[in-house]
């Protein structure tokens, strides 16, 4: 009797602490359900408040201009279409929903009258795939070639396809159209009138958009209209267009004029004798330091031209104007005597001669 009451008292004491670790395993996962709808309601809000377009500009915005190279050939900027309505669109060839539009697109474009918007299309990619995409649909309107979505970034586009209608005075001229259904219906000249001004309503969440930043929407905030006044000045480390390295520390404890240029940028071909003079005539009270792109070859000629006695670093791409906040030639950053950077970013050549003259720069006129 006594060896069956021991068992007995066993085999409860197993019955029970199987229902303590059975109530324990269902609170637990009742905490995990309760926490992954939290997950999802947090995931939600974020969605919502990240929706493709978040960043585009409202209308009536002043826009950047660009110096982009064309698939057939020479460079085209967004300056040298003012006085005409333009229509850019923001295309890259790893979009399903851009490829699909294609058909639609080059029909339109190639029906167009001269009351409707010059048609730009920005894509991004390999120059032959893209030149035998664009050719297989006769798509008869310029299309020009990002190295890695730096117009787009300025333009706050953050996936394909989108697309701003500009007015004459280089301005947008209605809200951000996301989605294929939209940018064709801008191409088509369709748009309703509001106060005067081009009102589009942009899709939104369950559109066609593919993010053009290779991950989520919400990864693809980044700064794109320059570091403000305030801010540290991030250091690099440049070759430099005549050897050795070129770099921020040496400059430390007086005021450098940090400009941003290509040689095969207009402007900042206008703006360099400019640099050059203030450049001989204001040094020590403020330095030149140029960080350009393009090859060495391109640039010892622009160097050779206009007699420049600058430094000159070479980024391979857009590597330090993207630690600065900006992918546009020509700019310029005035860095103080501690390496924070004094004055907001002023884009274009007159800004940046005002810039100068504001802190120590000679009086001279920019030929911009």
């Amino acid at each position: 009797m006594e060896i069956m009451a021991i068992a007995l008292g066993l085999a409860w004491i197993t019955i029970l602490l199987g229902v303590w670790l059975l109530l324990q395993l269902l609170r637990q996962h009742g905490e995990v359900l309760l926490r992954l709808e939290e997950l999802e309601s947090e995931f939600a809000q974020l969605a919502v408040t990240d929706e493709p377009g978040a960043d585009a500009l409202p209308i009536g915005s002043v826009v950047h201009d660009f110096d982009l190279p064309s698939l057939d050939g020479g460079r085209v900027t967004l300056s040298q279409w003012r006085g005409q309505r333009v229509l850019l669109i923001f295309f890259s060839p790893d979009c399903g929903f851009c490829r699909q539009m294609l058909p639609e697109l080059g029909r339109l474009v190639k029906g167009r009258d001269k009351d409707r918007p010059v048609p730009l299309i920005l894509s991004t990619g390999d120059v032959e795939e893209n030149r035998a995409l664009f050719a297989k649909h006769s798509i008869q309107s310029p299309v020009l070639l990002q190295d890695e979505m730096e117009v787009a970034a300025l333009y706050g586009i953050d996936g394909t396809p989108m697309a701003y209608l500009i007015g004459e005075d280089g301005t947008t001229a209605g809200e951000l159209a996301v989605g294929a259904d939209e940018v064709l219906r801008l191409v088509e000249g369709r748009y309703p009138q509001t106060d005067g001004l081009l009102s589009i309503a942009p899709l939104r969440r369950n559109q066609t958009v593919t993010p053009a930043f290779g991950g989520p929407l919400i990864d693809s905030h980044i700064v794109r209209d320059g570091l403000p006044a305030g801010t540290r000045a991030p250091a690099f480390l440049l070759p430099g267009l005549e050897g050795g390295e070129v770099s921020l520390e040496p400059y430390r404890g007086c005021r450098v004029l940090v400009v941003f240029s290509d040689p095969d940028c207009g402007p900042c071909d206008e703006l360099a004798p400019t640099l050059e003079e203030i450049h001989r005539s204001s040094s020590p009270e403020l330095q030149v330091l140029m960080v350009s792109r393009g090859s060495p070859e391109a640039n010892r000629e622009k160097v050779a031209q206009h007699g420049l006695t600058f430094p000159i670093g070479l980024q391979r791409h857009w590597e330090i104007s993207r630690l600065y906040g900006m992918f546009a030639t020509p700019i310029a950053f005035l860095v103080d005597e501690d390496s924070i950077i004094a004055e907001d970013v002023a884009m274009g050549g007159e800004a940046i001669v005002s810039l100068a003259h504001r802190f120590g720069g000679t009086t001279v006129t920019a030929s911009t």
